[in-house]
């Protein structure tokens, strides 16, 4: 039989993007967030007072009242963080959002802990529906896991389990989906200011890619001068790219895996 911890009372460790939204959700949905944990003070104070919570810089005065912690911090500091936290707080609960890192980071510090990974790009300033979110969640054991699974749907309608191995390829499909993407985004911004042009242009063009792969494989979606391997025209778009040498190296890395892929059964 599971039994199901009271989750009420939930600290956060760490002040960023994601801390943000999900803290913001959460207090939508009836939690109370407690104190608020960031090295940098403007960072806990400003999400702190948007939640009704205390902010803190100084991990000597986290109190031991929460019944959940949760870190959305930086991966290369995470462990340190863990450590330092779950020290005499072993029975609470204990939570990351990270999709790269291991549950195993809390082995050896703390009883009960898992993963609660919402799959979606943050920022500060624009709020998000959790709604449709899709948050994948690992546990420590079959109990724990029912109980992240509670706490999550609560806020979202998607709670997938996945394990830490697969877990980090999820990840790195959302590196190539989001992270990339957006970067190309930014190149094209770029392009287009030098010339005066503005970047809601692209706009109808960007919405339309990203409707189209709600219908159909990415694959069957690509279309361009890659795909027909029009040599003229990326040989142009070369030289119009010759003050950027780094746009020409991605450019011609995309260009030739887009060709080659469309090239395969």
């Amino acid at each position: 039989m599971i039994n199901f911890v009271v989750m009420k009372h939930i600290t956060l460790i760490g002040a960023g993007n994601l801390a943000t939204q999900l803290g913001q959700a959460l207090v939508k949905a009836g939690f109370k967030i407690d104190q608020v944990f960031s090295r940098t003070e403007k960072s806990a104070c400003e999400l702190a007072e948007k939640l009704g919570a205390e902010p803190l810089t100084c991990l000597n005065n986290l109190r031991d009242d929460a019944d959940v912690y949760i870190f959305s911090v930086k991966d290369s500091v995470l462990c340190q963080l863990i450590m330092q936290v779950c020290k005499g707080r072993e029975e609470k609960l204990f939570l990351h959002t990270a999709g790269s890192m291991s549950i195993d980071c809390f082995k050896g510090f703390a009883n009960r802990y898992g993963v609660f990974y919402p799959m979606q790009t943050f920022s500060k300033t624009r709020d998000v529906s959790f709604e449709d979110i899709p948050i994948f969640i690992e546990g420590s054991s079959e109990e724990v896991q029912e109980n992240i699974r509670t706490l999550a749907a609560i806020i979202t309608k998607r709670v997938i389990p996945l394990d830490s191995e697969n877990r980090k390829y999820l990840h790195l499909a959302a590196v190539w989906a989001c992270n990339f993407s957006n970067y190309c985004y930014s190149v094209a911004a770029d392009i287009l200011g030098e010339h005066g042009i503005p970047f809601d242009v692209m706009l109808p063009l960007i919405d339309e890619t990203t409707k189209k792969i709600h219908a159909m494989n990415p694959k069957e979606a690509q279309t361009g001068p890659a795909v027909r391997w029009d040599q003229n025209v990326i040989d142009q778009q070369m030289l119009l790219m010759k003050s950027h040498p780094n746009w020409q190296a991605i450019y011609e890395v995309l260009s030739n895996n887009i060709h080659a892929n469309d090239k395969k059964e």
